[in-house]
């Protein structure tokens, strides 16, 4: 548990410090071309995503986000502990990557972000973000699968939403931190994290009614198991689809 849970903190770090720092490099180079920032910030994003995803997937199921643990725990996926124990990890890895980025760009470590990201569109949009992003992770029977799916789903989403897809209560948080191109004001933040809430609520009751759940085990049911996609088939290189 302590290596699952070191692999959450970290790989939230790595994506945060991704996102916020792709974001400042972007904005910098596009030279006032805010659609040439974004367009570099989704490339860096969905390129983190997917090579976090493959490889620290086997060890703690590459939540990096509390809504996923939250939904793993009401599936009985994780424990109230393990999932618990994730989101904290996600809490501070996310918030430490996110001053990771400020510092490597020479920035005040801690900013509080004057970006201002409100008004029903943005709620909407971050609901659809979220739903989305769930349906696709709970879907992906292996993390070969979950590492492209999430990734483009996440790329999509940048500029599908008004909001440009936070889709991550712990990111939301973090972003807040820093008053730079993926910057959010403090007061914008809770209305987010609620609409990401209800997007992930959402999208669980739909996946589960429009498809076969597909079967789900502990994480420690098995040498091929892990706590978002389930047990994985026996093949010798350790792939294969949910048992």
């Amino acid at each position: 548990m302590n290596r699952r849970v070191f692999a959450e903190a970290l790989g939230a770090l790595l994506l945060t410090a991704c996102v916020v720092g792709s974001g400042i490099m972007g904005e910098r180079l596009a030279g006032g071309n805010a659609a040439l920032a974004l367009l570099a910030n989704t490339a860096a994003t969905v390129a983190v995503l997917a090579a976090l995803i493959a490889t620290l997937g086997p060890v703690s199921g590459a939540h990096f986000n509390p809504v996923v643990s939250v939904v793993a725990l009401g599936r009985r996926q994780l424990d109230a502990k393990s999932s618990l124990q994730y989101v904290v990890a996600q809490i501070v890895g996310c918030c430490a990557g996110a001053i990771l980025a400020n510092v490597m760009f020479d920035l005040p470590a801690i900013q509080a972000s004057t970006h201002a990201r409100s008004g029903m569109g943005q709620w909407l949009s971050e609901s659809v973000a979220t739903a989305g992003l769930v349906l696709v992770a709970f879907r992906s029977p292996t993390f070969e699968q979950a590492a492209w799916r999430v990734s483009l789903w996440i790329g999509a989403a940048y500029w599908f939403t008004a909001s440009t897809s936070f889709a991550n209560p712990a990111v939301t948080l973090a972003r807040s931190l820093t008053n730079t191109f993926a910057g959010i004001r403090p007061v914008d933040v809770p209305l987010f994290i609620a609409s990401q809430v209800a997007g992930a609520a959402a999208a669980t009751i739909v996946s589960d009614w429009l498809l076969p759940p597909v079967r789900l085990e502990r994480a420690d049911e098995g040498p091929h198991s892990h706590p978002l996609y389930g047990k994985l088939g026996s093949k010798p290189d350790g792939r294969g689809s949910a048992a």
